[in-house]
């Protein structure tokens, strides 16, 4: 079948290639889904370029698809074959087709498309799993940077239906112009110009923009730091931190560690959309064939929200 391939991270006009891979090979409790869209996230650019490692030999891009089940799950969990689908397989989704374990899924209504779909599972599942992370929100002033991509425009109108006063940070007010119709009741363009203290921060840059995002935070209050968006190493100096918000905390994150399945949360989101409650941002919709020029737009942080790619 055909799939896009690592290509050179040393060649950065050609981070992918299209290429042939094997057919799925389904563990007992997978579906095979045959890939109508996917959406490229920056963590896996970076996976790409070395950034980050690769995990293990063989590893192929894409954690977010959508598209229709085609072999149902031997053992009997999940939807039937001619089911439509979004899921988030560990890897090999940038593909005409994949195994998908079954609690990694969701059944997709007649009124959600696939593009859209595609464009839930990594972004929608974070922005979800974060709001759990911080607590209840309701009256709580929320600073949010790198607000600009698919988790914070999904994290966004979550909070703000949460009830949060939202300020969001982003490069350009170009980038965030979205943000105020989904709930944002500020947008800046840097962590210098916040106005705290903020009960929670979420922090997505790293950098300079962590201390800087830390020092606006209420007394008790929690930075919950999600990502490192700039590459850039965080500095923190002890007596800063010491002399800052009393009992303010950082927060671990990772998306991966939940008392819920992927599927559970894929569904919620679903339900959400589908009831015209959350709205997916995609800032780029081409086909696969062009997904080489999509990372260099993600790298160049030249698209806002979601990027898709259509199979076929």
């Amino acid at each position: 079948m055909k799939a896009i391939l690592p290509g050179s991270a040393a060649d950065t006009d050609k981070p992918v290639v299209l290429g042939e891979a094997a057919e799925p090979e389904p563990a007992a409790d997978e579906a095979v889904v045959a890939v109508e869209a996917y959406s490229v996230n920056r963590g896996e650019t970076f996976q790409l370029d070395g950034g980050l490692e690769r995990r293990w030999a063989g590893w192929r891009p894409g954690k977010d698809v959508a598209g229709t089940v085609i072999r149902a799950a031997a053992d009997g969990t999940g939807p039937a074959a001619g089911t439509r689908v979004v899921a988030h397989p560990p890897a090999y989704g940038w593909a005409e087709r994949v195994a998908v374990p079954t609690a990694s899924l969701a059944e997709l209504p007649d009124s959600l498309d696939a593009v859209t779909a595609a464009a839930l599972p990594l972004a929608g599942i974070t922005a979800l799993r974060l709001l759990r992370a911080a607590g209840p929100l309701a009256g709580r002033r929320v600073l949010l940077t790198g607000a600009s991509g698919g988790v914070g425009h999904y994290l966004t109108e979550l909070a703000a239906a949460s009830g949060a006063e939202i300020t969001a940070v982003t490069a350009t007010a170009e980038r965030g112009a979205r943000l105020l119709p989904l709930g944002a009741v500020e947008l800046i363009t840097s962590v210098d110009e916040a106005q705290g203290p903020y009960d929670v921060v979420f922090e997505s840059v790293g950098g300079a923009s962590l201390p800087a995002a830390l020092a606006q935070l209420a007394s008790g209050g929690q930075l919950v730091w999600f990502g490192q968006a700039s590459r850039e190493p965080v500095a923190l100096n002890f007596f800063d931190f010491f002399k800052g918000p009393n009992q303010a905390r950082i927060t671990h994150f990772d998306y991966t560690t939940s008392d819920t399945t992927y599927g559970q949360d894929l569904t919620a989101l679903v339900r959400l959309v589908a009831a015209g409650r959350l709205h997916p941002e995609i800032g780029s919709v081409r086909d696969w064939s062009r997904t080489a020029d999509i990372i260099t737009d993600l790298r160049g942080r030249n698209i806002r929200g979601n990027a898709v790619l259509t199979v076929g």
